[in-house]
């Protein structure tokens, strides 16, 4: 089984900043990447932002300049660095691993979901 467990989510302030991480461990085979992605309540899960293991970063537009998203491939660790939050960024974000498992005849794909961390922006 695989577990990711989040944390760092909470109550900030309009232009505030937050910091999520995300750990992943147990039988994690070979990494494609890890992300982050959000659900705000009545709306549907949405990307946030992802990376590969090679550090090739992807983003929505609405987060693009204020989000910034690494890794620690060593500990199997990402993280989410949130500036100049806004309250349309309250939602609940989720991490998610993609890791993929090679045989001779083919290739088993795997994701993976956190529970989920709760980030809350307002006055």
């Amino acid at each position: 089984q695989v577990q990711l467990e989040e944390s760092g989510g909470g109550l900030v302030q309009p232009g505030g900043s937050l910091r999520l991480s995300c750990a992943a461990s147990g039988s994690i085979f070979s990494i494609n990447g890890m992300g982050w992605y959000r659900q705000a309540p009545g709306n549907q899960r949405e990307l946030v932002a992802t990376i590969t293991t090679g550090g090739s970063t992807n983003y929505a537009d609405s987060v693009k300049g204020r989000f910034t998203i690494s890794r620690d491939n060593a500990k199997n660790l990402v993280y989410l660095q949130m500036n100049s939050l806004k309250p349309e960024d309250t939602a609940v974000y989720y991490c998610k691993l993609e890791h993929s498992r090679y045989f001779p005849w083919g290739t088993s794909r795997y994701e993976n979901w956190g529970q989920g961390t709760q980030v809350t922006v307002s006055s």
